[in-house]
């Protein structure tokens, strides 16, 4: 492999390399201060270090052109209009990526108003499992009553105790009014 081919695959190889770390690590990483983002964005800046490299040791090996220099040059332009695609994309995927909207956290007050069914029995002086469903996920709670609740007896949870205890009534006991 010629030396002008071999440095572009390098450069590319750097620009992937820092375009990878730039997307698992990006909030460290950003070059102009931590707000930075766009074009001038460490992202963006890898992705186009890469870009030039591919695009530029792709243009070096299929150009015909004898002499280093020239092919050089000329391989380094083609690079660099191949690599403005690619770090405009790298720019979209970091934004999306860091923007992405998640669910907010649950806290110990969600619990409370849950339906849910007992796994393990709950004896009047003591503890036992209920399984409650809550945010889409089945989650496992220690819990007490006041009265004692055979396996399988549907249940609501009147308040967390904590994160990992809740306090609940038997529905058979305090069955739910109908709905309007």
């Amino acid at each position: 492999m010629d030396p002008v081919t071999l440095g572009f695959l390098t450069a590319g190889a750097l620009g992937a390399g820092l375009l990878l770390l730039a997307l698992v690590v990006g909030d460290l990483l950003h070059l102009g201060g931590l707000d930075a983002d766009g074009p001038f964005s460490f992202p963006a800046v890898a992705a186009f270090i890469g870009g030039v490299g591919f695009a530029g040791a792709a243009a070096s090996a299929l150009l015909p052109i004898p002499g280093d220099a020239v092919r050089a040059v000329l391989s380094a332009g083609i690079g660099l209009l191949g690599a403005l695609p690619l770090a405009w994309f790298a720019v979209r995927l970091s934004r999306g990526l860091m923007n992405m909207r998640t669910d907010r956290t649950l806290s110990d007050d969600d619990v409370a108003g849950a339906l849910g069914v007992v796994i393990t029995r709950i004896p009047a002086t003591g503890y036992g499992e209920v399984r409650v469903r809550l945010a889409g996920q089945d989650l496992k709670y220690s819990a007490r009553s006041d009265v004692a609740l055979e396996r399988g007896a549907q249940i609501l949870v009147v308040r967390a105790l904590s994160s990992t205890a809740v306090e609940v009534v038997g529905l058979d006991e305090h069955p739910l009014p109908p709905p309007d």
